[in-house]
């Protein structure tokens, strides 16, 4: 697919080292619209219109390259398939965690940049590639925390699960989960082999009785590391025996012993080029190259012919060697895939058995390493804890600020928990964080998905990705690129206006800094401060909806400003009030 002339949709987000930037968006077939091109740029980009436009329709085939589901309600009426497509650019170090995901899922990663396109059909059915090469859609969620993020209206709260605000924590605090993940492993592991000593007797018994037959099975069968290649060799050569034989003798013969072999030929040149050198010295060097070259024609006949006279035709080692691959594929398919994976599953069987001949020896061993592992494990978890606790009260006074500048009074506090119940404990950690507001003087501290107000929960959304998407963490460290997201915003306004609106604007332009921003907004107030502003329209065309999208500057910013300001009848008065906003908020 080329990047210029491509028949499909393409989305362009490019990287640099600070921020990712989502630079060109194509729809095709999709919903209202026939064929769209948007150019993006970096800054805080606002798209509006009025109500029906298909403004949302934007966002939600932005979601379809981030792996949400599909559905063929999307493809335009009368078409076969909808596309949308994407190319991901980077002059930094991006793309580097995209680029480890798509080698371990065997898809090739280029230099600076990524390709995605997404297609859905009839019946829900659809296509994912990845840099022109198929891939699944479990493949695109694994990037796509990489790529951006969408907010909407009152969807964010939902996904905001206690993962998610544990996540949003260590993402402040820079909480690195490697050894506690690996600690939780060794403990649950531990566990584990100590739950299967301790199974009841009716089902050891027949653990044992499996575990000894696959025992005896492999253990009889003998198999040696990469036996299998080996034979699978020999038998190709005891199966081709005359065909190999006739084609080593009659290269022999042309190379050595036939009366026009090459080694004949070459004796015969080097007599007559000693004759030349007699009587030019600057033949000897020629001569010394022909000698070099029948010397090695001569060997390369002599192991011709040695391997030639080793070739024996024998159906009977045939036969042997074709029972014996059998036998080994059959392992191979029953503890495999590979052989020695089947090897390694014997020798693991082995230790099982010696294990439970040993059970109350082996038991009292792994339980003193259970409580070793729990001790470490509390350790590891406690000082992860610790910074999560410090890493709230930092963060919590941060966001709590940055909600009361979105004209709210709000209090706001985050819980860090820490249980000692090994239920509890994960490859996160042993803590539960929960997010806590009181969004009215004398109210109780609640949790922030019981906040009733849409407009209230969606401030504070922005005031929560302002302050973690910021680019210092506690510690002062600077987030790196691949950190660095486009935000998208779908009508987090609604239910605020007037000093609310414009406090919100001010919070979008401040993210939009260090970030790129995309916002569908009704709100003149916040309209205003956009670096870029989209109009999105809906017309009819030959008894058909279309939908049309196209970047607005100077007089047409103004006019649309104006009528989110006044409706439909544009006034002098809110042309006016429209260009007084735009240069005070531009």
């Amino acid at each position: 697919m080329s990047r210029e002339g491509a028949p499909c949709a393409i989305l362009r987000l490019i990287f640099n080292p600070k921020t990712l930037v989502l630079s060109e968006l194509r729809l095709e077939n999709y919903a209202v619209i026939d064929n769209v091109v948007i150019a993006f740029a970096s800054g805080l980009n606002l798209l509006t219109g009025e109500t029906g436009a298909g403004k949302s329709i934007l966002i939600d085939a932005l979601g379809l390259l981030l792996g949400d589901k599909a559905s063929s309600d999307v493809i335009r009426t009368g078409a076969e398939r909808a596309v949308v497509s994407a190319v991901f650019e980077s002059d930094g170090p991006a793309l580097a965690a995209i680029e480890n995901i798509l080698e371990s899922n065997g898809l090739d990663a280029e230099d600076a940049s990524l390709i995605v396109r997404r297609e859905i059909a009839g019946g829900g059915k659809g296509r994912v590639f990845l840099n022109n090469q198929p891939a699944t859609v479990s493949v695109l969620k694994q990037i796509a925390p990489h790529l951006a993020v969408i907010h909407a209206q009152n969807e964010s709260i939902v996904h905001f699960d206690a993962a998610a605000r544990q996540t949003l924590l260590d993402a402040y605090a820079g909480i690195d989960l490697q050894t506690v993940a690996e600690t939780f492993a060794n403990w649950k592991q531990i566990r584990s082999r100590i739950a299967e000593l301790e199974r009841d007797e009716q089902s050891r018994m027949r653990l044992l009785d499996l575990w000894n037959f696959q025992k005896r099975e492999i253990e009889e069968a003998r198999l040696q590391p990469e036996e299998d290649a080996r034979l699978e060799t020999e038998k190709r050569v005891l199966g081709n025996a005359e065909k190999i034989y006739g084609a080593a003798m009659n290269a022999f013969d042309l190379l050595y012993e036939g009366n026009t072999s090459t080694s004949s030929s070459l004796r015969a040149a080097q007599k007559h080029v000693e004759e030349l050198a007699r009587y030019e010295p600057k033949f000897q060097e020629a001569l010394a190259a022909l000698e070099s070259a029948r010397i090695a024609v001569e060997d390369v006949g002599a192991t011709l012919r040695d391997y030639a006279g080793g070739i024996q035709a024998s159906p009977e080692r045939l036969a042997e060697l074709e029972d014996r691959l059998a036998l080994v594929d059959r392992l191979k398919r029953k503890y495999g895939p590979t052989l020695a994976e089947a090897i390694a599953f014997g020798q693991d069987v082995k230790r099982k058995l010696t294990d439970m001949e040993n059970k109350d020896e082996v038991l009292r061993e792994l339980r003193a390493k259970l409580a070793a592992a729990a001790d470490h494990y509390k350790k590891i978890a406690r000082s992860i804890s610790r910074k999560r606790t410090e890493a709230a009260r930092k963060l919590e006074k941060v966001v709590e600020a940055e909600i009361n500048d979105l004209a709210m009074r709000v209090r706001f506090q985050i819980s860090v928990e820490e249980s000692e119940a090994e239920e509890r404990w994960s490859a996160s950690g042993s803590n539960e964080v929960a997010y806590l507001i009181a969004t009215n003087a004398g109210e109780t501290m609640r949790p922030l998905d019981q906040i009733a107000s849409g407009g209230e929960l969606s401030r504070v959304m922005l005031a929560l990705k302002a302050s973690v998407e910021a680019c210092a963490n506690p510690a002062g460290k600077k987030k790196s690129a691949a950190a660095q997201r486009t935000l998208v915003f779908d009508e987090i306004d609604t239910g605020i206006g007037g000093r609310a609106a414009e406090a919100v604007g001010k919070k979008l332009k401040a993210l939009s800094k260090g970030n790129q921003v995309l916002c569908v907004t009704h709100l003149p107030q916040i309209a205003t401060f956009a670096d870029q502003h989209y109009l999105i329209e809906k017309r009819e065309s030959a008894g058909r909806a279309k939908t049309t999208v196209r970047l607005i500057t100077d007089v047409e910013r103004t006019e649309e400003v104006a009528r989110m300001l006044s409706g439909a009848r544009l006034t002098e008065t809110s042309r006016k009030h429209a260009e007084q906003m735009i240069k005070a908020n531009g």
